[in-house]
């Protein structure tokens, strides 16, 4: 590259993220990213390498980012190399594998069965949502996992990696769609 030129902003992203399990807590862990380490919560069943729906296991493994979901009446919109799509009442993910949209986004009504998006607490205000299960999607090979925020006392997750507000927030401004997401 000559003297004077600009990097791509895409190329300013991370390589690789990784995320450990802390000595001793399967559902504690550290995440790693451009020579920084944070906690992380992870699944009540730990990091396994042979997810399934339910066993509250983050799964072990070599993932990318999708995009951001992101609560519009709760947070300014995150700066990110990541698609956004901004969370409504309506968006659900589907986690029922019999179902044609399992492991898929869907819109919802009030009444209609999903894992909300807009919940009442604050854990999936900001979620990168990952390409676990994706393609192919295998029915009971898990679904519905992301990282998203941390409960107060960095309880266990269904699946999922999850860390504080200003982490995340941090993360997000140097992740992008190449990152690597490296989980074990």
């Amino acid at each position: 590259m000559s003297k004077g030129c600009v990097k791509p902003a895409a190329d300013r992203s991370l390589s690789v993220i990784r995320v450990r399990p802390a000595a001793g807590q399967r559902s504690r862990g550290w995440l790693t990213a451009a020579g920084q380490t944070i906690p992380v919560a992870l699944g009540r069943g730990g990091i396994l390498a042979n997810k399934r729906e339910g066993d509250g296991g983050t799964p072990r493994g070599s993932f990318r980012p999708v995009r951001l979901w992101w609560r519009v009446d709760r947070l300014q919109r995150p700066r990110t190399f990541l698609p956004v799509r901004p969370i409504t009442g309506e968006d659900a993910w589907c986690e029922d594998p019999a179902s044609r949209h399992y492991n898929r986004p869907l819109r919802r009504g009030a009444a209609e069965a999903g894992d909300r998006l807009q919940r009442a607490d604050h854990l999936y205000d900001l979620i990168i949502e990952i390409d676990h299960n994706a393609r192919p999607r295998i029915a009971g090979r898990g679904s519905a996992v992301f990282f998203h925020l941390a409960r107060d006392n960095f309880g266990p997750t269904a699946g999922c990696v999850a860390m504080t507000r200003g982490n995340l927030l941090r993360l997000l401004r140097r992740i992008g769609p190449r990152t690597r997401i490296v989980i074990g």
